[in-house]
Formats: structure tokens, sequence, C-alpha cells
């Protein structure tokens, strides 16, 4: 794979088209049932908005740094007016036809703890307005010609009448411009002349009426029965077919017979929120950029991987891309890669984190040779926290700290050890002499640490400070890393 081309992200232009929505998600705690009718009392504790449907894609491409377009179509409202403002702030280029008589389409989802209690869809169907076509084409025009390439993302909500896709894909055609569809309902034929549809597993079933299931034999010779069947009644050119924890496929209508797999690339899956726009987003900007078809499957891959291995972020960033595949074929499967961040991820990841009431807490050392009290401390930090976060000396600080012959191992060594370790959630380097600057940003909600006094722990105080707790761990005898050294030497000597 030639990563070179990933630096022409930002001279790339990619057009997307379809239903978007307004997500809310409200956060609360429930603790009681309600004494009027027998339901959960949910305590707000906060709430947020986001771009939802086509406009999750947006935001996909946008954060990896792409140009993009918009177009759809939203009620006169406040909802429509807030959708408008976030296309904005992530700086895409959009063309929302505001109608008067429709209203937004909003999903608000309930959320208490870890549990997703209520979802409330606030929609109706977009009205079929003949005199929208006109104004509608010459909108498609002007913006299917600047770009290098078109997504159409169907959530069935209305745009995407047989009138209207086919028009649309009428238009690409005419530009020279691929159109990759993600696609919804059982009929695929208003998507002839696609170039990719891809469906999920579940809509690849829905559409071809033949019923799969990735562990049984006969797989693959269903899954060539299903494609043939769509390519011959729907004219579309290839298949991609996601199948979550199975991975992704492609088939073309030119050699139907052969199926080309990738293995997802997630090991740990907190959150599958939104992995199927990223998917979308990263292939088509894959294609746009010039890599193959099975290179643009295993980015688009890759990215899917990193996003399920976050929670309640459906996005991934372009330093976290260009991490993933530089990294070379022995260390592209170590999950624990992913947990290596920077203090700017580090600060994303727990503002999100927080804005659900998830408890982030935080330990820290040198950890140059890491023996059972460090497990024993980890283990018993991770009891006190949902999210636990490691900062690690870099080489710099433990050789202020230690002498210029330490460390033992390099900081790249050691933070790969540490984030192997399944109690440890995230391992952030530093290059202070103590972790107060890092505690000072990342403000955790717990502090833990073994041996320390809070009147010597200045980090500890500082936690406390602002509501936050210190929790002092049980050292476990015998263990320490002095210990190990003079009984090293020890040995040398003997």
């Amino acid at each position: 794979m030639n990563n070179n081309l990933l630096e022409n992200i930002p001279n790339i232009r990619i057009l997307c088209i379809g239903d978007i929505m307004l997500d809310k998600f409200v956060y609360g705690k429930v603790s009681r049932i309600s004494p009027e009718a027998p339901v959960q009392v949910l305590n707000l504790k906060n709430t947020k908005e986001m771009l939802g449907g086509c406009g999750n894609v947006v935001a996909n491409l946008a954060t990896l740094g792409c140009q993009t377009d918009y177009i759809g179509i939203v009620g006169n409202d406040s909802a429509g007016r807030k959708i408008s403002k976030l296309l904005n702030n992530v700086g895409s280029h959009s063309h929302l036809l505001k109608l008067d008589d429709y209203s937004t389409i909003v999903k608000t989802r309930f959320i208490a703890g870890n549990n997703h209690i209520l979802r409330v869809d606030d929609e109706e169907k977009l009205p079929i307005i003949k005199t929208l076509i006109p104004k509608y084409e010459r909108i498609l025009h002007r913006a299917v010609k600047k770009a290098d390439i078109v997504i159409l993302s169907d959530y069935n909500k209305g745009v995407f009448t047989p009138e209207t896709t086919q028009l649309i894909i009428h238009i690409c055609h005419q530009y020279g411009k691929k159109v990759i569809v993600d696609p919804k309902g059982k009929d695929y034929k208003k998507y002839a002349g696609a170039t990719f549809v891809k469906p999920n597993l579940k809509e690849f079933c829905e559409a071809t009426g033949v019923e799969l299931s990735p562990n049984e034999e006969t797989f693959d010779k269903k899954i060539r029965f299903g494609a043939k069947k769509l390519f011959e009644n729907c004219g579309i050119e290839n298949l991609l077919i996601t199948m979550s924890e199975h991975g992704i496929m492609h088939i073309s209508s030119k050699e139907p017979e052969i199926i080309k797999k990738l293995p997802t690339e997630a090991k740990e899956v907190f959150d599958v929120s939104g992995a199927g726009d990223t998917t979308i987003a990263v292939f088509t900007l894959a294609l746009a950029l010039g890599f193959s078809t099975i290179e643009s499957m295993r980015l688009a891959n890759i990215a899917a991987g990193i996003v399920v291995g976050k929670v309640g972020t459906a996005c991934v960033s372009l330093s976290e891309l260009k991490k993933a595949v530089n990294k070379d074929d022995s260390s592209s499967n170590l999950a624990h890669m992913n947990k290596i961040i920077s203090l700017d991820e580090a600060q994303d990841i727990i503002k999100d984190l927080k804005s659900k009431n998830k408890i982030i807490g935080f330990t820290n050392g040198c950890f140059d040779i890491l023996h059972l009290g460090h497990l024993n401390s980890f283990a018993q930090a991770k009891k006190n926290c949902d999210y636990l976060f490691v900062g690690i000396n870099s080489d710099t600080s433990i050789k202020r700290l230690k002498g210029n012959s330490r460390p033992f191992q390099d900081e790249t060594t050691r933070s790969n050890i540490v984030a192997a370790l399944s109690y440890v959630d995230y391992v952030v380097l530093f290059d202070s002499d103590t972790a107060m600057p890092l505690v000072q940003i990342l403000q955790p909600d717990v502090i833990a640490k073994e041996g320390y006094k809070i009147e010597n722990w200045p980090e500890a105080q500082y936690v406390q400070s602002y509501g936050g707790k210190a929790v002092t761990l049980p050292r476990l005898e015998g263990y320490s890393t002095t210990n190990f050294i003079e009984k090293l030497k020890g040995e040398v000597h003997a």
C-alpha cells in the first residue's frame, strides 16, 4: 500500500448526498422508579447533539481532512438550523433545501450509565415535491462537476426515490464520477449504475432473500448466488459487504465467482455506533486518492477497527489512521497499540467519556521493569474507575530523576508493555519530573497509587481540590524495581 497517497487528502473533494438527521443523546442516572407509574426516573446530567445519518459520513470525512460538500433536505425549523450549524462547524459546504411543511428528523436516545434505555424518533416521510426536482438538478450538476467522487447515503427517509436516485447517478456518469451507495430497503434497482453498493450482511439478505450465516459451509456459495441476483436484476457494478466481526468482502459483477475477503481489524469492541459510516467514508476517500479496491477495503477496515475500539465516537482522525497503516505487519495486529495516545487525544477521549458519566482513573510511574507489584496496583486502580489512564515518564524524564544509567527499557517498550495489560485503557507519555502537569490537564475523577500518603502527594491533593477522589493503594510487599536491581547486582558479583 502506497501510504504516501494519504498526504493528498486535503486536495480531495467528496460530495455526500442523503438523508440527514439530528442525533440527540440524553445522559443521566436512574436510581428510582416513578411513583406515578412503573417506569424508571432518569435524573438528567447532560445532553449532546451531533450530525446523524448522512451527516455522520460528512463528519467522518471532515475529520480526516478532505473537502466535503453535502446536499440534502431538512425542515425550516430549529432542528434544521442546528444541522446547518453543525455542518458549518465541521467545515462542510452544504446545500440544505429547507421545507416549510416538513419537520427535520430528530432521534433522541436516553442513556443511563452504560444502558441505552429508550430512543424517541421524531420523524415523518419526506413528501415527494415535483417542483423541487429542477432546482435539485441544477445544484447537482454544479456539485458533481466539482467533486472527485460521490457518496449516496440512503436511510430510507425519502430523499432517494427511484426518480431522484437515477437522476443523481445519471449526472455522475455524465461527469465520469464514481458513485458509492450505502443502501436501504429491499429494491436495489434504483441504484442501477452505481459503482459500489455497500450493504451490511443483514441488508444483503433482505435485498436478495438469501438466508446467510458466516459460519456455515455453504456461505460463499450463497453469497455468490445472491450477488449474481443483484448484478443481473439491478445493474450494480460492485458489492462491498460488511459483516461486523466477520470482516468485509468485495464481489465484482465482472468476476462474480471471485470473493475477496478481509478479516476485521477490531480486537476489542466497545461501541459500534457509526462504524458503517466510517467504513463507507474511508473506503470512498481511499478510492478517490487512487488506492486499489482491496487497499481501500483494508484502509476502511483499519478505520472501522479503530472506531469500534473507542467509546461514544464515530470518527477516526487522520493521525490515528496514519499511525495504524504505517505499522509493520508484526505490530499492526497488536490491538494495544491504539491505547498509546497523545495528550491531545487523551483530552478529547476524556471529554467524551465524561459526557457519558464515565469515571476516569489515573495512575503514573516509570514502569522500567514491570513486576507483580505493578500488576497488583493496576488491578486495584481499575476497580476504582471505568477507564484507567496511565502516565509514563519519558526516557528524558527518567534520566533526570534516576541518572544516565536509567531507564533500562526505552519509552516505546515500556509504553507497549503497559498498554498490553487488560487493566489499562490508555497510556500517555509525559516529559516533566512529576505527573502534576498531566493531571492538571486531564482532570481525572480518581487518582490512585501505592504507598503514597495524601499529605506527601501533591497530585492527589490537586484532584481532591476539585472534588475528585485520591486512593492510596496497598503495597504488595516484596516486589519493587529497586529490589530487583539489587538482586541482579548480587548475582552479577557472585
